[in-house]
């Protein structure tokens, strides 16, 4: 198995298809980058500009570039000595535009009896034997949408909706209405998906259709262009997009491994706390989420948790007011919450499913299953403490919800009794699709939910990442890697990727806060007061990502709080909006810009914490690039990114201004710290051509000790041939005086810093000098000895 040593992740669309792709390798190459890992590039819904939604396994999409410039870039790519990664997404199709899509449109066609009715994951029985298809408006004018119907030729039309026709369903010249009634789906209004649909959909994306990809002849067709790719030489790893939503990940990875003759694979898993990835999968490891909140919370200042906690209870403690509901006494408890909501309205339909599984819980086919079954379901949904177990592995999770719900409800003691030798038989179709679905109220809850509704310290509600974890110390960061390094060494990591809520960049100017908690109360209160919107935690998670994005545009931050207060659904939804609290929330973001009671005092914070925040960057970036694993570069965050949460974070990159950059720092340029980014940049581009070109530096993860006053806002190891120096809470070291008689112990021999080209000694070395230009440093001997290679060496340089 060839293994990348890093990788940088390009989005490919439209506008920057794998031509413009294969235009940038030689940029990528001098950056430092080992392989290319792209987005999805099979044919997807038109104007996708993320690819997941795919409507054709058989081709590369044609507007991403198709199938010869995907040659021609695998060629340029093996000429340059890189190699390719490719994201995958065998968990669901996009079917928002059925003609699109032959697999659909052959199945609402023949219903039961098209071949693809065994493709995708539809309970028939729940709407006698009709997809249910929640695509009509509201009536309205005393007119029933149906009537808005028209047969068109062979298609049925509702607007620029098409259908297929069932054969013969039409030839007697019926009206539209009888014409429908006659189909293998049902045209209904678009509010009864939640509660009604009878297909698997990714999350609560009617548009994505789940696949039944553990079906033999399904995974064949569905990965025949892939695996050529993979079989070719074109590419040589996959990401596998959401395996949590397969009947049997363990078993797609394997026939994965078999199909590919065991090429590199990634997962893209979310691990809750301690939780490892099955060993027994066929995989190197995960996307990296779990790594990002590592690196995140190494440069989090535990001492400013208290003050922002009592805050934080405070803003929601104001905004239940004086006779609503009690604000959620923990991050647990909100989590909770929004999970059992998510379960009782977005995904009911799935929770419902699963009770029709339970036996005697459904009389009648398709009928309404026993009340207290879903109710019991729902509330193990809402207590699975990981988003999904992989019987048997996992079982205690199993266990650990159950006893969470019966803290809870003790009153269905009997139901969940009754359901647990059921969830906890892998070959029960109850458990499998109970694990399909937990994932997804974890989802929903979490990452679209809570997330938005919880702004303690925002940078810490990121995907994979656990909001209730706030700080982690050097010790604990040591362990962690060193696990990694044992475990899974050639898993990913990461800092941004193209799902992340703020880009790591925000993150690291919004963990500044931890610093000087009282700082931003006051600086919150001033804002708020200015500016107000009646839901103080949104208000203060709000204000967070315009302090951290600064100076973001105003109509990408009106996208931003847009999206972030609909999915928190506080005061206002996607389904039902409220005018009156967007049109305050558009005049807050405008207040930003131009307004003298707000932007003073906005620009005077952000002038506060943004050297603070440009240092946990850098620090950060190095941290990850230099750590246990694969690290990836998300696209254009080698300068400054202020991206928020997506579409926001896949804007075009400007490569021509970072082809500049790099031509000046490869000529020896030292940028200073600055607006640019181009000392991100320096250090990006060093540490990735060390990761590559050096790899025999990269064998283990040993900490370096510091000593003296400053020694807490050291984060110093050994990777065995290089060590990485960085710099944690600035601000408090600033405050105490700066590094003074701080310092760190090296091997005995001289070593040259990458970034500066600055020598130093060996043995017990100054912090202040190491890091007199930057606040972080990349050592490695100065003559190029002082690495003893070791069997352990010889082994992980075998794995790698």
């Amino acid at each position: 198995m060839r293994v990348p040593l890093n990788t940088y992740r390009l989005q490919i669309t439209a506008g920057f298809d794998l031509a413009a792709a294969e235009g940038v390798l030689g940029y990528l190459t001098e950056l430092g980058a080992d392989w290319l890992y792209l987005s999805p590039l099979l044919a997807a819904e038109e104007g996708s500009d993320h690819g997941y939604d795919v409507v054709d396994h058989s081709r590369i999409d044609p507007v991403r570039g198709g199938a010869e410039a995907l040659t021609r870039l695998a060629a340029a790519a093996t000429d340059a000595g890189r190699g390719i990664l490719v994201d995958v997404v065998p968990n669901h199709m996009g079917v928002a535009t059925p003609h699109r899509n032959l697999w659909w449109w052959d199945l609402l066609q023949h219903g039961t009896a098209s071949r693809y009715a065994e493709a995708f994951d539809v309970d028939w029985a729940a709407n006698g034997d009709r997809i249910l298809l929640p695509v009509l408006g509201d009536d309205a004018d005393g007119q029933s949408e149906l009537d808005r119907l028209e047969v068109v030729g062979d298609e049925l039309r509702y607007y620029d909706n098409r259908f297929p026709l069932a054969p013969g369903s039409a030839a007697d010249g019926a009206d539209a209405r009888t014409v429908h009634a006659r189909q293998n789906y049902e045209l209904v209004n678009w509010r009864r998906a939640d509660a009604q649909l009878n297909y698997r959909r990714f999350f609560s994306v009617n548009t994505l259709a789940g696949l039944r990809v553990e079906v033999p002849w399904v995974f064949d067709e569905s990965h025949r262009e892939i695996l050529r790719w993979v079989q070719s030489g074109l590419v040589q790893g996959l990401r596998v997009d959401h395996p949590d939503g397969l009947a049997d990940p363990g078993g797609y990875l394997d026939r994965l491994q078999e199909a590919t003759d065991g090429a590199y694979v990634l997962v893209e898993k979310i691990l809750e706390g301690d939780e490892q990835l099955p060993t027994s999968w066929a995989t190197a490891g995960t996307t990296g989420y779990d790594a990002l909140a590592d690196f995140d919370r190494l440069f989090v200042d535990p001492a400013g948790q208290g003050a922002l906690d009592a805050l934080e209870a405070r803003l929601q403690a104001e905004a239940a007011g004086p006779a609503g509901d009690a604000p959620p006494a923990s991050w647990a408890d909100l989590v909770h919450a929004r999970k059992r909501v998510i379960a009782d309205h977005t995904l009911q339909a799935e929770v419902v499913r699963l009770a029709r599984l339970v036996p005697g819980a459904d009389a009648t086919p398709g009928g309404a299953p026993d009340a207290t079954t879903v109710d019991a379901l729902a509330e193990l949904l809402a207590c699975f403490p990981v988003y999904r177990s992989y019987l048997p592995v996992g079982v205690d999770e199993l266990r650990r919800a159950a006893a969470e719900a019966l803290r809870h409800r003790p009153e269905l003691a009997n139901a969940i009794d009754g359901l647990l030798p059921l969830l906890g038989d892998p070959a029960h179709p109850l458990a499998v699709r109970f694990q399909q679905t937990s994932g997804m109220v974890m989802a929903k809850g979490v990452e679209d939910t809570a997330y938005y509704r919880y702004s303690r310290l925002t940078s810490l509600n990121e995907v994979g990442a656990d909001p209730g974890e706030f700080a982690v110390d050097p010790a604990e960061f040591h362990r962690r890697q060193q696990t990694r390094l044992a475990t899974f060494p050639a898993a990913m990591t990461t800092l941004s990727t193209h799902d992340t809520k703020r880009s790591e960049d925000v993150r690291a100017r919004i963990s500044v806060l931890a610093e000087i908690p009282a700082e931003w109360e006051s600086t919150l209160a001033v804002l708020r007061a200015a500016a107000p919107l009646g839901d103080a935690p949104f208000e203060n998670l709000l204000w967070q990502a315009i302090v951290g994005s600064w100076p973001a545009t105003p109509d990408r931050l009106v996208a931003y709080a847009e999206k972030a207060a609909r999915e928190a659904g506080t005061s206002t939804t996607w389904t039902d909006r409220n005018e009156n609290f967007e049109t305050a929330m558009r005049d807050l973001v405008t207040a930003s810009f131009d307004d003298p009671a707000v932007t003073p005092t906005l620009t005077a914070f952000v002038d506060r914490v943004r050297v603070a925040g440009w240092s946990n960057a850098l620090s950060n970036k190095l941290v990850q690039l230099t750590a246990p694993g694969v690290p990836d570069v998300y696209q254009g965050t080698e300068l400054w990114d202020t991206s928020l949460v997506d579409p926001d974070n896949r804007r075009p990159v400007d490569y021509e201004l970072r082809r500049g950059y790099l031509a000046r720092v490869q000529d020896g340029w030292l940028p200073p710290v600055d607006e640019t980014g181009a000392a991100k940049l320096l250090v990006t581009t060093r540490a990735l051509r060390l990761r590559r070109d050096e790899p025999e530096r990269f064998f283990r993860h040993s900490p370096v000790a510091a000593f003296g006053g400053g020694a807490e806002h050291v984060i110093a190891f050994d990777r065995g041939g290089a060590v990485t120096i960085a710099t944690r809470m600035p601000l408090g070291l600033a405050a105490a005086g700066g590094w003074g008689d701080t310092s760190v112990v090296l091997a005995g021999h001289p070593v040259v810093d990458l970034l500066t080209g600055e020598h130093h000694p060996g043995g017990i070395v100054s912090v202040a000098a190491l890091l007199r230009r930057y606040p972080v440093a990349l050592l490695v001997p100065a003559d190029g000895a002082g690495t003893t290679r070791t069997t352990d060496q010889e082994g992980a340089d075998h794995a790698r």
